[in-house]
């Protein structure tokens, strides 16, 4: 597990990465990702939705709501990523299949 210290700038750095590859897949689909203070937003016109990823410091841990569920990923120290316990999957595989899902096409996240 990351320390106070850790945390933010693990979560910070998964975070932003997520983004970039966001802003790129954006391009091509239709959908439009947004940072504002440490919130990462995902938002689709058709069908309407909206995604949410931001970091939960008190349980070090980063929290994502997407389809009217919430997953909570935790650090896996010996993959050096953030993991969805329940699947195995990490932060931009959970996203990719959480956007293919929501457009209805393949979207993979470079």
């Amino acid at each position: 597990m990351l320390d106070d210290q850790s945390f933010p700038l693990r979560a910070d750095e998964a975070i932003d990465a997520l983004y970039r590859s966001l802003l790129k897949a954006a391009d091509e689909y239709d959908f439009e990702a947004d940072m504002n203070n440490g919130a990462l937003t995902v938002e689709f016109d058709d069908p309407p939705a909206k995604f949410v990823v931001s970091p939960n410091s008190p349980v070090r841990q980063i929290w994502v709501s997407a389809h009217s569920k919430s997953f909570k990923f935790e650090w896996d120290t010996s993959r050096q990523t953030f993991v969805f316990p329940d699947t195995g999957e990490d932060l931009k595989a959970m996203m990719s299949r959480a956007v293919t899902q929501q457009l209805g096409e393949t979207v993979s996240l470079p």
